[in-house]
C-alpha cells in the first residue's frame, strides 16, 4: 500500500537533489534546446519503392502504356486501386505515398495534345514528396515518348501535364517533418540518460542501503525518483511545442490534448527505462553508457527519425518495432501533420501504457530491499 506521506516525503528529496545537481539540469533544460534548433531544419533522404496507388478511370491502351514507366522504376511501386475513395483512404492510413490518378477523358485529351494525370503526393516528409514528384514525372514522360512514336503523334503535340498536390505539408517544408521528431529525441534523452544516473549514484555513495532500515517501500521509491523529472519533460514539451508553432511555423492539425497526454506518457516510459537501467548496472559510467547505447540512439536511429524504415533490412524493421520511441514516431508526425486518427493514437497509447507497467515492475524489483 503507498503512503501518500511517504511518496511525499521521497519526492521532495529527490527534487532537492536534482536541484543541487546543475549539470542535470543543463543537460535536461538546455540541450533539448539546443536539439530543437541544431536539428529543426531537415535532413535530406534517398527513397526507394514509394508505394503510388494508381486510379485508372480511363483503361484504353494508351493509359496502359502511359503508367507503364512505374512498373520499371526502382523507385516507384505502383499499387493498382479501384477508385478515388480506396486510394485516398490508402494515403491517408500511409499504405500508399502518392496517388496518380488517370482521368476517363484522358486517351481523348492526349490524342488532342491536352493529356492530364493527377499525382497527389503524402508531403508529410517533404523531401521524399519532392523525389517521389521527380521519379513519377520523369517515368510518365518516357512512357509518353512510347504513346507518341506507337501511334505516330509528333512528340511535340502531344504533351502530359502531370498536377501535382502536396497532402499535410502544404510549404513543403522539410522541417515540418523533422521537427515533431524531435519531441521523441528530447524525451528520451531526458528520461533515459538523467534517470540511468540517479539509482547507481545512490548504489556508490551508499545512501540506498539507508532507505531499507525505512517503511519506504520499492513502488515509492520508482514514482519519487520520476515525479521530478517529469516536471523537467513538461516543461521540455512546452519548449518544443513552442518552438514548433512560434519559431519553425510547423502547423499542428492534431489535438493538442492529445499529442501533450501521449508525450508524457511516452516520457514516462524513457524514465523507467532510464531507472530500470540504473538499478541494473548500479554504476554510473555504465549506466550512462548503456542509456546511450540502449535508448537515445536506437530512437535516433531506428525510429524513423532519420531512415524510413521500409527501406532498412527485415532485421532492423523487427528490432526498430521494439523500441517504444518508433511506436510513438509515428504517432507524433500523424498528429501534427495530418491530424487524430483513432485508432493509430489507442493503438500507440495502449503499447506505451504496456511498456510502462512492464519497466515499473523491472524497475521495483531492482529497488527491492536486499544487499548483494
Amino acid at each position: 500500500m503507498i503512503s501518500a506521506m511517504r511518496l511525499t516525503a521521497l519526492v521532495r528529496k529527490e527534487t532537492r537533489q536534482m536541484l543541487r545537481d546543475r549539470s542535470n539540469l543543463v543537460v535536461g533544460l538546455l540541450l533539448p534546446l539546443v536539439m530543437v534548433l541544431l536539428f529543426g531544419y531537415g535532413l535530406s533522404f534517398d527513397v526507394t519503392d514509394a508505394r503510388v496507388a494508381v486510379v485508372m478511370e480511363d483503361d484504353s491502351a494508351a493509359t496502359t502504356t502511359a503508367v507503364a514507366g512505374l512498373i520499371g522504376s526502382e523507385y516507384l511501386t505502383p499499387i493498382w486501386t479501384r477508385s478515388m475513395p480506396e486510394a485516398e483512404g490508402m494515403i491517408r492510413r500511409g499504405e500508399a505515398d502518392a496517388i496518380l490518378r488517370v482521368p476517363v477523358d484522358f486517351t481523348r485529351d492526349l490524342l488532342a495534345g491536352q493529356g492530364q494525370l493527377q499525382l497527389i503526393v503524402n508531403g508529410v516528409d517533404s523531401t521524399s514528396a519532392q523525389a517521389i514528384e521527380g521519379y513519377a514525372g520523369s517515368a510518365i514522360q518516357t512512357a509518353l515518348l512510347h504513346i507518341t512514336d506507337r501511334q505516330g503523334i509528333a512528340a511535340s503535340s502531344a504533351s502530359v501535364e502531370v498536377v501535382s498536390r502536396m497532402w499535410f505539408n502544404e510549404a513543403n517544408n522539410s522541417t515540418w517533418f523533422m521537427v515533431p521528431g524531435l519531441i521523441v529525441l528530447v524525451m528520451t534523452l531526458i528520461g533515459a540518460f538523467l534517470t540511468s544516473l540517479l539509482i547507481a549514484r545512490e548504489w556508490e555513495r551508499g545512501t540506498l542501503e539507508s532507505l531499507f532500515v525505512t517503511p519506504v517501500r520499492p513502488l515509492e521509491l520508482v514514482l519519487a525518483k520520476i515525479a521530478p523529472y517529469l516536471v523537467i519533460g513538461a516543461i521540455d514539451l512546452a519548449m518544443c511545442l513552442l518552438a514548433a508553432r512560434f519559431l519553425f511555423r510547423v502547423p499542428i492539425h492534431g489535438s493538442l490534448g492529445i499529442i501533450i497526454v501521449s508525450s508524457l506518457l511516452f516520457l514516462a516510459v524513457s524514465l523507467l527505462m532510464g531507472l530500470v537501467i540504473s538499478g541494473l548496472t548500479r554504476n554510473q559510467f555504465a549506466a550512462s553508457q548503456m542509456a546511450l547505447l540502449a535508448s537515445f540512439m536506437p530512437a535516433m536511429m531506428l525510429s524513423g527519425f532519420v531512415f524510413d524504415l521500409r527501406n532498412v533490412p527485415v532485421v532492423i524493421q523487427v528490432v526498430s518495432q521494439v523500441l517504444p520511441a518508433t511506436h510513438f514516431m509515428g504517432l507524433i508526425k500523424t498528429l501534427f501533420m495530418a491530424g487524430g486518427y483513432w485508432p493509430d493514437i489507442l493503438r500507440t497509447n495502449a503499447i506505451l501504457a504496456a511498456y510502462a507497467v512492464v519497466l515499473t515492475l523491472i524497475a521495483r524489483s531492482t529497488l527491492a530491499k536486499r544487499l548483494r
